[in-house]
C-alpha cells in the first residue's frame, strides 16, 4: 500500500499491513526511503524493517505524532543538550500521572469478600483505627503479600 493511499484514506487496513510481510527485502528498503527520506541501517533485520515501515504507515495515517508529545520530545532533548538530567520526559510523565489525595478522603477496598476502609491523614492513613505510614503498609496489612498501595486501592491504572 502506498503512503499516498493511506494518508488519502486516514486509516490503514490488516490487509495493507499483512502485505508489508510478504515483500522482499529490497521492496521494503524501498518502502523505507519512501517513509523515512534515507536508506535504512545497513544491517537492520528484516522483521525490524517490516515493523518500522507499518508503523510509520499507521502514524501517518493517523495524521504524524501528536503535538503534545512532539513538544514532550523537544523539552526532554532540550533538557539533555543544556545538562539537565532531572527534568527527563519519564521524570515529567511521573510527576503529570501522580495522584494527590485530600487529607480526610476515604477509600474503600473489597478484598475476599471484605470492604475495608482507608481515611488518608495528613502524614499517613488511618485503618481500622490505627495509623499507618503509608497504604502499601495497610495493603501488605490486608493482603499478607507486598502490594503498591495505590495500586491496591485504585489510585493508579491497572494493566489490561
Amino acid at each position: 500500500m502506498s503512503r499516498r493511499l493511506a494518508k488519502r484514506r486516514g486509516r490503514v487496513s490488516h490487509e495493507d499491513l499483512d502485505a508489508l510481510s510478504g515483500l522482499d527485502k529490497s521492496e521494503l528498503h524501498i518502502r523505507w526511503e519512501e517513509a523515512f527520506s534515507h536508506p535504512p541501517p545497513k544491517y537492520m533485520r528484516r522483521n525490524i524493517l517490516v515493523r518500522a515501515v507499518a508503523h510509520e504507515t499507521q502514524l501517518e495515517a493517523a495524521g504524524g505524532v501528536p503535538a503534545v508529545l512532539v513538544r514532550q520530545l523537544e523539552r526532554a532533548a532540550r533538557s539533555m543538550r543544556d545538562g539537565k538530567t532531572s527534568t527527563s520526559a519519564s521524570d515529567h510523565h511521573r510527576s503529570a500521572s501522580a495522584v494527590t489525595i485530600k487529607p480526610g478522603t476515604r477509600l474503600l477496598r473489597d478484598w475476599q469478600d471484605v470492604t475495608h476502609e482507608v481515611i488518608i491523614l495528613e502524614k499517613g492513613v488511618q485503618y481500622r483505627g490505627r495509623e499507618w505510614s503509608s497504604l502499601s503498609a495497610v495493603a501488605r496489612e490486608i493482603t499478607g503479600t507486598r502490594w503498591s498501595g495505590p495500586r491496591f486501592f485504585g489510585l493508579k491504572g491497572q494493566k489490561t
